[in-house]
């Protein structure tokens, strides 16, 4: 098949931002049959204000009142490096203009590459590293994303079943956190969790406490850890906090209250968008675990130098 090519469609989409979930379904569907997915008459409603309700309720009468198939997807590299060129190049250039610096610390892979993760929004700042890290050495890399953005049912209606097991993301489940490490990959790991975008805007540069669970992984598969400060992700939403109540309620990870949730509310389909900010990436010399004490003293171990790094990656955003 032909490589997907922008026209003024897909300008128009990339600065008008209802337009971001039609871009990321359009690109899907040039390369794969998706008779379940959105059409035409869709995504124009997708640009007026409260039109995705109207575009939902047509779709769901269409699909026969059902929800769209859920179908397993495998990795596919081809298909990553496709949507690394044609969608997320413009995204990155144009639009979050970031930067990948002191690259001279860059090892050979395999890597577990672990950065601060903030927003509470779409997870950019790992899409972005992830492209600049591919763009720099022609890496695969492989996010690990929560549960939510593979199995959520909201998911399932803004982007095509499968979509981010075929852009290579990896379950923040530690049997398959396991196997990726096990095959050597380049994984994109945040170690505060959903802490970290949930922690708000408030707590913007402040570090939630490091899961030690990749010191433990690193250790035990020899990968070294690529520590990586962002700066400019705290703007991807800013001034939102976490309203935890009404999201247990709805079954979302977290939910984010800003001014800007008025105008999502209008445009639900920027709910893969987010604010212009200038993301800057520095990385910083590999960090090597050292566990050399067994059971319980070595969990204990791992923690403390999970808190360790991070106290160190603390100082540098400071």
């Amino acid at each position: 098949m032909n490589c997907y090519n922008f026209n003024w469609f897909d300008w128009f989409c990339l600065w008008y931002p209802p337009g971001w979930l039609i871009l990321f379904n359009r690109h899907w569907q040039h390369y794969h049959a998706d008779p379940d997915g959105w059409n035409w008459l869709e995504y124009i409603l997708f640009l007026i204000p409260c039109g995705f309700y109207l575009a939902l309720f047509i779709r769901w009468l269409r699909l026969g009142c059902r929800f769209p198939r859920n179908q397993q997807q495998l990795f596919d590299p081809k298909y990553q490096q496709a949507f690394r060129n044609e969608i997320l190049n413009p995204i990155v250039k144009f639009y979050f203009r970031a930067d990948l610096k002191q690259i001279e610390n860059l090892p050979d892979p395999p890597l577990l590459i672990v950065m601060n993760h903030a927003g509470m929004c779409f997870p950019w700042d790992f899409l972005v590293l992830g492209y600049l890290l591919s763009e720099a050495r022609d890496w695969t890399v492989q996010p690990l994303a929560g549960v939510a953005l593979f199995d959520h049912p909201w998911m399932r209606w803004w982007l095509p079943s499968g979509w981010a097991q075929v852009l290579g993301g990896v379950k923040a489940e530690r049997d398959e956190f396991e196997a990726a490490l096990a095959q050597e990959t380049v994984l994109l790991y945040a170690p505060e969790g959903l802490r970290g975008p949930m922690k708000g805007w408030h707590k913007r540069y402040q570090l939630e406490t490091f899961d030690s669970s990749f010191i433990q992984l690193s250790d035990r598969y020899n990968i070294p850890i690529l520590p990586v400060v962002c700066l400019g992700n705290e703007y991807l939403h800013p001034w939102a906090i976490n309203f935890k109540t009404l999201a247990k309620k709805i079954y979302l990870p977290f939910l984010p209250l800003s001014p800007l949730i008025a105008l999502f509310a209008l445009f639900p389909s920027m709910g893969v968008w987010a604010m212009r900010s200038r993301l800057c990436y520095f990385i910083q010399p590999v960090y090597k675990t050292e566990l050399k004490v067994d059971g319980n003293s070595k969990r204990r171990r791992a923690y403390q130098e999970a808190q360790s790094l991070r106290n160190k990656m603390q100082n540098l955003i400071n």
